[in-house]
């Protein structure tokens, strides 16, 4: 765990987890540094993981704040906006469907049918489809996790 630049120094991976809202982590990240520094990390080729709100980072905008995103993905964080009465946030366990079946972040899981827990009230929108490494369905068809490259 680093709480600085400079310990992303003595890694050669990183995993961003995410807990919280998405102005409150990006005021945080902008404090330390550290929103540079990411930046930086990805643009050199290192692997990056970014799960949850560490994924939702990635992009430009969330629907939940004010504050830009690191802006290494063209697009946004949407809230959930159903048609269907289903509850928000979606929380459990739920398939989800690969569009990149070669990818490393997922090499060695099955194809179709595998299950991942899911707790979220907003998910990522990106604006180039190629990007999307899985989907799931809740309510609309929506981006599970991306890849490109060293970013996951």
């Amino acid at each position: 765990m680093s709480e600085t630049p400079e310990g992303l120094e003595e890694i050669d991976a990183l995993v961003f987890p995410g807990q919280g809202t998405f102005d409150q982590c990006m005021a945080a990240l902008n404090q330390t540094g550290l929103a540079s520094a990411i930046q930086e990390w990805v643009s050199s080729g290192k692997p990056f993981l970014g799960v949850c709100l560490g994924l939702q980072v990635l992009f430009e905008k969330s629907e939940e704040g004010e504050l830009p995103g690191l802006a290494l993905f063209p697009g946004y964080v949407q809230k959930f906006s159903l048609e269907r009465k289903l509850k928000i946030p979606h929380m459990g366990w739920n398939t989800v469907r690969f569009a990149q079946p070669e990818s490393a972040l997922i090499a060695n899981l099955e194809n179709e049918g595998e299950a991942f827990y899911f707790v979220h009230s907003y998910h990522v929108v990106p604006d180039d489809p190629d990007v999307i490494a899985a989907h799931f369905e809740y309510g609309l068809t929506g981006c599970a996790a991306i890849a490109r490259g060293n970013l996951f």
